[in-house]
């Protein structure tokens, strides 16, 4: 039986996380997601990356690992650069 070990330090991120995931999937051109407020999909279809009529609902199980992975490591970067642009700015 699996168990899920991945405990977020702040519960509070999960939707932050979500709109950060999504925002990244559709700007590598990725045909996944449910439509988040402030996900820029609306965008990556209006240029071409996304077709429209692909996104779907909250599925990732087409999506092949690499592309997963190029999602999460895009995240990692983009969390990091934001708390070295904070701590240059202290």
């Amino acid at each position: 039986m699996a168990r899920n070990n991945n405990k977020k330090v702040v519960p509070e991120s999960k939707k932050a996380l979500d709109v950060l995931k999504y925002e990244i999937a559709a700007e590598l051109g990725l045909p996944v997601g449910k439509q988040l407020a402030n996900a820029n999909v609306e965008f990556a279809t209006e240029l071409g990356s996304i077709p429209s009529g692909s996104v779907k609902e909250d599925y990732w199980g087409h999506i092949a690992s690499r592309d997963a992975g190029a999602v999460g490591g895009t995240i990692t970067a983009r969390l990091i650069k934001k708390a070295e642009e904070m701590m240059l700015s202290l």
